[in-house]
């Protein structure tokens, strides 16, 4: 699997570490300490040096972008991942080092904008994303909903999978007009998240008691 997405991993891995070339064109303007992590007010929760903002982030990224690579192609079952979700996954992680260098620069920059609003926005069309590929995803060790259930039966694999992606698909457009509207506080957000990881899981356990009555 390495070998055939050859190209693929070198690119995603020049674009994850593209944000240590834009810190070092701005070095001189950033701060020493810089804010690296911000609350659902767009308040700076955490800080960190600026070598580590700089270097440290995208280089972490870029371990996560060849774990997950490694993982996939290592997996028990890895014909059964498709070279699009395995692609889609690399382009995941290079873009959050991306988005993350597109957050923070221009905040310690002294620029002033919405972050949760972007935040939202993204995390709401990821998902969005997601959940078109989920019904696609076959039985594995590596991508997908991996619980008891889904990895002892293939049907619930595939029935949960099936049922995850439009649930997916509608918490991302949540994610995106509660970004856009403003209607609701925050703690909302993440209880759609919450929403979207524990329905799948229950309605898999369904699916399991139900064969075995």
């Amino acid at each position: 699997m390495l070998k055939a997405n050859k190209n693929t991993l070198i690119i995603t891995s020049i674009i994850t570490l593209l944000p240590m070339g834009i810190g070092l064109f701005f070095w001189n303007r950033l701060p020493d300490t810089m804010a690296t992590h911000f609350g659902p007010d767009n308040v700076p929760n955490g800080f960190s040096s600026k070598p580590f903002s700089v270097f440290g982030i995208p280089l972490f990224c870029l371990a996560m972008l060849w774990l997950a690579a490694f993982i996939t192609s290592h997996d028990p079952r890895k014909q059964n991942i498709s070279s699009k979700i395995f692609t889609l996954i690399l382009w995941i992680v290079s873009i959050v080092s991306l988005i993350a260098a597109a957050i923070m620069y221009p905040f310690n920059l002294g620029f002033s904008f919405d972050i949760s609003l972007i935040m939202e926005m993204l995390l709401g069309l990821m998902f969005v994303i997601l959940g078109n590929y989920l019904p696609k995803i076959r039985q594995n060790y590596t991508i997908g909903i991996r619980i008891p259930w889904t990895l002892a039966n293939e049907e619930n694999w595939n029935r949960t999978h099936r049922f995850a992606g439009y649930l997916w698909v509608f918490s991302g457009i949540v994610l995106i007009i509660l970004g856009l509207t403003k209607l609701l506080p925050p703690i909302w957000s993440l209880l759609v998240l919450t929403f979207m990881v524990l329905i799948p899981c229950l309605y898999s356990y369904h699916l399991h008691v139900k064969k075995n009555l």
